[in-house]
C-alpha cells in the first residue's frame, strides 16, 4: 500500500536514502504525507503558530552566492544598515505586539564587527530578558559565534544550501566552502545555540538525489530548526534565467521532515508565501509550525530583497497582525506568543 512508507518514516522517524527517493519521486505519497505531519505537529504543538519578528538589519554582504540578490557583485543593490537603536526600535515595537522572539538577520556585513554586534545582542537582552534572540549573519569564527552565545543570543538559522559538495561549489564562489559551511554549523550546536539549517528546493543544478542527502544530513545533524523554501531567481545574479522550484516538493520536504524530526521548528517560509497567495497557509498544513513577519522599517524591506517579487507576511501594526491571526483562524489555527523554544 502506498501508506507504508508513510506509516514507517511516522513510527521510526528514518527512512533509507531508496525509501526518501520513493516519496520524493512519486506523488501518491503527497496526501497520505501531509495529513501525518499536520497529525504529529498538532499532537506536539496544539494548533499553535509561533511568531518571529524578522529584522532585516543590513543587505551588505562580502560574499557572491550567485543565486543571492544581495551579494556583493549586485551593483544594483541600494545599500543600508541600520543602527543599534533601529534595531532596538523594531525590537520594541514588536514586544508591543507580543512577539517574543527577534530574528536579526543580514548580509555578511564586515562593518558589523563582533564588538558591534555582542553590543547589540546585549543591548536586546538586556532591554528583553524574556525573549529569544536568533541570529542570522552566515559564516563566522567559532570564537565569535561563542561571543554572540555569551552576549545573549539563543538561536542561529544557517541553511547548509546543500548536503553535497560538488552541488554546493555550483552555487557559491571559489572562496566558500562547503566544509567549512558544515563546520560553522556543528561548531554553533557544540556552543549550544538552538540551531537551524535549510535549503532552497529547486535550486539550480539540484537533483532528486542531493534532496535525499539532504534529508540524510538532516537525520544526522538533527537540527532544532529547518527552514526550506523554494528557490526563487533574482533579476541581477547569475541564475536570473532559472525556474523557481516547486512549490509542491517545499511541500513535500516540509511533511517529510515533520514527520522525520517531530518537535523541529519548522517554518513556512517568505519564499514559499511569494510563490502562492496562501503560500503561509499551505506550508503549516503540510506540518509547519513557525511564521516569521517582518518588523523591519521599510527602508529594509524594500531594499533586502534577496530573489525576485519577495513577499512578506505582514506585522507592522495591530491590524497587520490581525489579519495574520484571521488567516490562521480560517484553516484552524492561533498565533502563540510564547518564545517557542525547542523541547
Amino acid at each position: 500500500m502506498y501508506d507504508d512508507i508513510v506509516l514507517k518514516l511516522q513510527k521510526e522517524h528514518r527512512l533509507s536514502a531508496a525509501e526518501y527517493k520513493e516519496l520524493l519521486v512519486n506523488p501518491v505519497y503527497d496526501s497520505a504525507l501531509q495529513e501525518a505531519a499536520r497529525r504529529q505537529a498538532l499532537e506536539i504543538f496544539g494548533n499553535e503558530i509561533y511568531i518571529r519578528g524578522l529584522i532585516e538589519f543590513t543587505n551588505y554582504c562580502k560574499n557572491n552566492c550567485y543565486y543571492c540578490g544581495i551579494r556583493a557583485g549586485n551593483k544594483n543593490v541600494e545599500r543600508y544598515r541600520l543602527t543599534k537603536d533601529d534595531i532596538l526600535l523594531c525590537c520594541e515595537h514588536g514586544y508591543e505586539l507580543g512577539f517574543r522572539t527577534f530574528v536579526l538577520q543580514g548580509g555578511e556585513d564586515k562593518l558589523f564587527t563582533e564588538e558591534i554586534l555582542c553590543d547589540i545582542v546585549s543591548a536586546i537582552r538586556k532591554e528583553f530578558p524574556d525573549c529569544a534572540i536568533t541570529l542570522s549573519f552566515g559564516e563566522l569564527p567559532r570564537s565569535m559565534y561563542q561571543s554572540l552565545f555569551d552576549s545573549g543570543a539563543n538561536r542561529y538559522l544557517l541553511r547548509h544550501e546543500t548536503a553535497n559538495p560538488i552541488h554546493y561549489s555550483k552555487l557559491h564562489p571559489e572562496n566558500l566552502s562547503h566544509e567549512n559551511r558544515i563546520k560553522c554549523l556543528y561548531d554553533l550546536k557544540e556552543i549550544g545555540y538552538q540551531v537551524g539549517c535549510g535549503l532552497m528546493v529547486g535550486s539550480p543544478y539540484q537533483t532528486v538525489d542531493n534532496l535525499v542527502e539532504d534529508l540524510m544530513f538532516i537525520g544526522d545533524f538533527k537540527p532544532h530548526m529547518v527552514g526550506i523554501g523554494p528557490f526563487i531567481p533574482h533579476k541581477d545574479t547569475p541564475f536570473a534565467h532559472y525556474s523557481a522550484g516547486s512549490v509542491q516538493m517545499t511541500l513535500k520536504l516540509l511533511s517529510i521532515i515533520r514527520l522525520m524530526e517531530p518537535r523541529v521548528l519548522l517554518p513556512s517560509t517568505t519564499a514559499l508565501a511569494s510563490l502562492m497567495p496562501d503560500g503561509c497557509e499551505q506550508g503549516i498544513l503540510a506540518g509547519a509550525n513557525v511564521v516569521m513577519p517582518n518588523l523591519s522599517p521599510d527602508i529594509a524591506k524594500s531594499k533586502y530583497i534577496l530573489y525576485n517579487n519577495k513577499s512578506s507576511v505582514g506585522a507592522q501594526d495591530a491590524n497587520a497582525l490581525l489579519v495574520l491571526r484571521q488567516r490562521l483562524n480560517k484553516i484552524g489555527y492561533t498565533i502563540s506568543n510564547s518564545r517557542g523554544d525547542y523541547n
